[in-house]
């Protein structure tokens, strides 16, 4: 995402009004890597600013995605998500907690797909789904809940 004075001059340049509360968005998007939802967000913002409305960060976000400055990521079953990330990359969900990182896949173009049939790929967005470090040390692995659903019972071996 281009520096906070940079989406100014572009908000302004496409006839935007540049407020405060905006400016303050620019600020917790620039270098932001949490992919953070609508919610998220105004909660930051609402401690730094009071009586910032949530209206102004969705308009906001809306405004930036249709400019091309952040990326809308939906996922099913969970809130929209925004990255200001827009360098080529994909990303990493934990299944538990909901924790999204970005990830980086080399050579993706070079991947072997089956099952296009006439179908012309212009993008790719790749979701790895699994547990995160932490919930690693909460939960145990699904391999682990099969492992231990699949001991004998001594009385019927």
């Amino acid at each position: 995402m281009r520096t906070p004075a940079e989406l100014t001059t572009t908000f302004r340049a496409h006839g935007m009004k540049v407020t405060p509360q905006r400016q303050l968005l620019f600020r917790l998007l620039h270098d932001n890597s949490a992919h953070p939802t609508a919610e998220g967000l105004f909660a930051i913002a609402s401690q730094v600013m009071p009586g910032i409305s949530l209206r102004t960060v969705y308009q906001t976000l809306n405004d930036l995605a249709a400019m091309g400055e952040l990326h809308v990521l939906q996922f099913s079953g969970g809130a929209t998500r925004f990255d200001p990330n827009l360098t080529d990359h994909h990303h990493a969900k934990c299944d538990s907690c909901g924790d999204l990182r970005d990830v980086y896949v080399p050579h993706v173009d070079t991947l072997l797909v089956s099952g296009f049939s006439g179908f012309v790929p212009q993008r790719a967005s790749i979701v790895f789904g699994g547990l995160c470090a932490i919930c690693q040390q909460i939960e145990p692995t699904p391999a682990l809940h099969h492992s231990l659903n699949t001991i004998p019972n001594k009385e019927t071996s």
